[in-house]
């Protein structure tokens, strides 16, 4: 009974969630946008720096191509939304693109050492969904 009671509950909660999400993301400024982009950009910067004991000049290397490249794929998705594609396929597509080419330019700034710790501490796993959702997309064609 209190089983069902939860399944219920959440099912009726999480649509109301969503919409409260949808509603706050609508009345952020352009500015907050922004800044929150640029926040999840440094995010990520540290959480690498921290985890793979980066040097200042590989900081430097991270914080550009992770930039330039999320830069490329907003403007790129931007270019979706002005087409109104209606498929995720081709969002996904794109991310899965920018995040291969993440890969290729961050490979270069990494020593052996801590390519193995960036697979370790989550790269491999990214890795192998991208390769998985590739496979998918050219069985289809």
């Amino acid at each position: 009974m209190m089983k069902r009671f939860l399944t219920i509950a959440l099912a009726l909660l999480l649509p109301m969630a969503l919409w409260a999400q949808e509603q706050d993301e609508s009345t952020k400024t352009p500015e907050q946008k922004e800044r929150e982009f640029y926040e999840s950009i440094e995010k990520e910067v540290d959480r690498l720096a921290d985890g793979l004991s980066l040097s200042d000049a590989q900081i430097f290397y991270v914080d550009s191509i992770l930039t330039h490249n999320a830069l490329a794929l907003r403007s790129e998705v931007e270019v979706l939304n002005q087409n109104k594609a209606l498929s995720s396929e081709p969002y996904i597509y794109l991310h899965d693109k920018w995040m291969e080419e993440n890969d290729r330019a961050l490979r270069k700034v990494f020593s052996d050492e801590q390519w193995e710790r960036y697979l370790k501490i989550g790269g491999a796993k990214a890795r192998k969904a991208r390769e998985k959702r590739a496979a998918k997309r050219n069985k289809k064609v």
